[in-house]
């Protein structure tokens, strides 16, 4: 429970994959659903504090949606949306090496998350600092759901904490990163030539 809402959870430090935080995303397989914001959490196996909050958050909602929308019958095999990272996904494919050792999640919502530094929560970040990768704290809410004949949980994206920048994960690699073995001539050693062209450094 967060800010006395059972259905709430503030996590302990997760990763994000599949970072949609700064532009909505088109469902790929309903092009008539409305565009939404949403993000991957890779919790910890290891943080029991975060995963003992999901779970109680997804039984309250699970009471007050069989008290709401499901007509006072729960579903016997309710589904929920976390999943075990070491484990394969619902189409039978494994999850990627990221995902190993965590708990994932899948929040989203079609409001614009504010997406914030621990260092200071009241500015929101630049789009270039939001990224697959990076570490943070979020909140996340549960609640139940009923459509198209299925009955379940789901969850909704609140805001999000930035702790730390993390590898990123969108498969490129920074010049840094590519170029960190490489010799480099101090711009005091080149004489005002251009060690690429021999040609003299226009000022």
């Amino acid at each position: 429970m967060y800010n006395n809402i059972p259905t709430k959870v503030l996590t302990g430090e997760v990763r994000l994959s599949y970072v949609n935080l700064v532009e909505p995303r088109a469902n790929t397989y309903d092009p008539n659903a409305t565009p939404k914001y949403s993000v991957t959490l890779l919790i910890p196996k290891s943080d029991t504090a975060t995963r003992e909050n999901i779970e109680a958050s997804i039984e309250h909602a699970a009471k007050d949606a069989q008290g709401k929308i499901w007509n006072g019958v729960r579903p016997p095999v309710m589904p929920v949306p976390i999943h075990d990272g070491d484990g394969v996904r619902e189409n039978g494919t494994k999850y990627g090496e990221e995902c190993k050792g965590c708990w994932v999640i899948t929040a989203s919502t079609k409001n614009k998350p504010q997406v914030v530094h621990q260092r200071d929560i009241r500015t929101e970040l630049l789009p270039q600092d939001i990224y697959s990768g990076m570490y943070a704290r979020v909140t996340i809410n549960f609640f139940g759901y009923s459509r198209a004949g299925k009955r379940g949980i789901g969850c909704a994206l609140g805001n999000v904490m930035k702790t730390r920048e993390g590898e990123p994960l969108a498969g490129g690699a920074s010049a840094e990163a590519d170029f960190a073995d490489v010799g480099q001539v101090p711009s005091s050693q080149n004489n005002g030539i251009n060690p690429l062209t021999g040609e003299p450094t226009a000022f």
